[in-house]
C-alpha cells in the first residue's frame, strides 16, 4: 500500500526530530566532556601555578632568612671589632698612661742609679761579648760613668761580670752619639762592631714586660677569655 504524501512527510519529520535530538543529546556530550576537560585542565594548571607560587614563595623565604643571617652576623662581627678595639683603645691608653710615668723614674737619682746598674750589668749578661760600648742619654753620662762622683758604675759592674762569667771585659762608654732625650732613662749596650745591640731603655724594658704580661693583663682588665678552649 502506498503512502501518502502526508504519511511520508510525517515520517519525514519524525526522522528529523529523532536526528536532531541524537544531534542535542550528542552536543550535550561533547560540551559536558569538554567541561569536565576543561575543569581538569584549568585545576592542573591552577595547581601547577600553586606549586610555582609556594616554590618561589620558598626560595624567597630561604633567601631572607638567609640574608637575615648574613645580616646577623655581620651585625655580631662589627660589634665584636668594636669590642676588640674598644679594649685596644684601652691597652693603648694604659701603656701610654705608663710610658707618662716612666720620666718620674730618674727624678729619683738613687733608685735611677741603682736601676742603672741593672741594666748595664744585664747587658754584658746577655751580649758576653769580651768588647762593648755603652749608648747613654747624654744627661746620664755622668751617672753610667762616676757613681758618688769617684766610683764608676761601670767599674762597678765589671768585677761582678769576671766574676760570674770567667771573662774579661772592656767597656767604652760612646759620648757622641746618645740616645735621644725623649726617651725616659735606661742605656743600649753593643757588641765591639755594633750590629749586635741589647735595648736596655725604660721604655723597652715596659715593652718586653708589657708583651709578657699581656694575658694577664687583658684577664684583669676583662675577665677570662671564656671561648679560649686552651690555655698555656
Amino acid at each position: 500500500m502506498a503512502l501518502s504524501d502526508a504519511d511520508v512527510k510525517k515520517q519525514i519529520k519524525h526522522m528529523m526530530a529523532f536526528i536532531e535530538q541524537e544531534a542535542s543529546e550528542k552536543a550535550e556530550e561533547i560540551d559536558s566532556k569538554a567541561e569536565e576537560e576543561f575543569n581538569i585542565e584549568k585545576g592542573r594548571l591552577v595547581q601547577m601555578q600553586r606549586l610555582k607560587i609556594l616554590e618561589y614563595y620558598g626560595k624567597k623565604e630561604k633567601q631572607i632568612e638567609q640574608q637575615k643571617k648574613i645580616q646577623m652576623s655581620n651585625l655580631m662581627n662589627q660589634a665584636r671589632l668594636r669590642v676588640l678595639k674598644a679594649r685596644d683603645d684601652m691597652i693603648i691608653d694604659l701603656m701610654s698612661e705608663a710610658r707618662q710615668r716612666l720620666s718620674n723614674i730618674a727624678k729619683d737619682s738613687v733608685k735611677y742609679q741603682t736601676l742603672l746598674d741593672g741594666l748595664l750589668l744585664q747587658g754584658f749578661y746577655q751580649l758576653l761579648e769580651p768588647k762593648v760600648t755603652i749608648r747613654c742619654r747624654k744627661q746620664d753620662v755622668d751617672m753610667v760613668k762616676v757613681r758618688n762622683i769617684s766610683y764608676a758604675a761601670v767599674q762597678k759592674n765589671i768585677p761582678i761580670f769576671k766574676a760570674a762569667t770567667k771573662s774579661n771585659i772592656e767597656v767604652n762608654i760612646d759620648q757622641e752619639s746618645f740616645l735621644s732625650p725623649s726617651i725616659s732613662g735606661g742605656v743600649e749596650v753593643y757588641n765591639s762592631n755594633g750590629k749586635i745591640k741589647v735595648a736596655n731603655t725604660l721604655e723597652s724594658r715596659l715593652d718586653l714586660l708589657a708583651q709578657q704580661m699581656m694575658p694577664d693583663i687583658r684577664v684583669t682588665l676583662f675577665g677570662p677569655n671564656l671561648n679560649r678552649k686552651f690555655k698555656d
